[in-house]
């Protein structure tokens, strides 16, 4: 019976890599090993990418409405293998469809992915992979500090982040991952929430533009000065200006930009 197998591994453990050298091995071999990847995962569009092997083209792109099974089974039964990039970013019903893939097709299915997020919380789709899959097996990088690598730290700008929505893909808006072991993701983390607030600089950045702050200052002498008008002397100022003639006056004046 053919098998339903989980490959993970942290960020840059050659997950991609791997996928194309089975696809490589298959095709060599004249047998057509399908090729599919989530939708969410926008990196390289209709592509995977590999560092080392450069890219390949997609057979199918799936978003959260596909039945995977009945894609298969309408499109591709003579595949002799389906490999699956991200699959991390898959719905657990689509897992359970790969399983039913290898029961029912007795095609193997291959899924390559990541086990937990940058805040070390598990993907739905990772989550049940590891629940019903037949075979899984972890593959290694390493930390810079030189231990195994099991966990991503998510980067923006180059700085550490451990707050944000858990599918952010790397390469957009600044953002990055690297792959850390356990000692070192805890002590970033710990950096990271420890630091001493600078009530200075926090202040310092809620202050407006110089220019802002004389153009405020202009108006509000002209708001006095249109208050304290010599022709309505004797006027309670207060009553003066809650009544609509005043403000009126000032939007007036503030159309044909004389107070700026």
């Amino acid at each position: 019976m053919a098998k339903l197998y989980f490959r993970y591994g942290a960020m840059n453990c050659g997950k991609t890599t791997h996928l194309m050298m089975t696809s490589h091995n298959f095709e060599e071999q004249g047998m057509k090993a399908v090729i599919i990847k989530p939708k969410v995962d926008s990196k390289g569009n209709n592509k995977i990418v590999s560092r080392g092997l450069g890219e390949k083209k997609i057979d199918e792109i799936i978003d959260e409405n596909t039945n995977i099974y009945e894609l298969i089974d309408n499109k591709y039964q003579n595949a002799r293998c389906i490999l699956v990039d991200e699959a991390q970013f898959l719905l657990p019903k689509q897992i359970d469809e790969l399983l039913l893939i290898t029961t029912k097709l007795d095609i193997p299915v291959i899924a390559y992915g990541l086990r937990t997020d940058f805040l070390t919380q598990g993907f739905p789709g990772s989550t049940r992979l590891l629940q019903v899959s037949h075979s899984i097996e972890e593959m290694k990088t390493i930390c810079k500090c030189g231990k195994k690598a099991t966990f991503v730290i998510r980067k923006i700008d180059g700085k550490d982040v451990f707050s944000g929505k858990q599918v952010a893909i790397d390469g957009k808006a600044n953002i990055a991952y690297e792959s850390v072991c356990s000692k070192c993701y805890q002590e970033r983390k710990e950096k990271f929430y420890s630091k001493e607030v600078d009530d200075t600089e926090i202040w310092n950045q809620q202050k407006i533009s110089d220019s802002l702050c004389d153009l405020i200052e202009r108006l509000a002498k002209e708001v006095w000065q249109h208050f304290m008008n010599p022709e309505k002397q004797g006027t309670n100022i207060t009553q003066w200006c809650k009544k609509e003639e005043c403000w009126n006056i000032l939007k007036e004046r503030h159309r044909k930009h004389i107070l700026i």
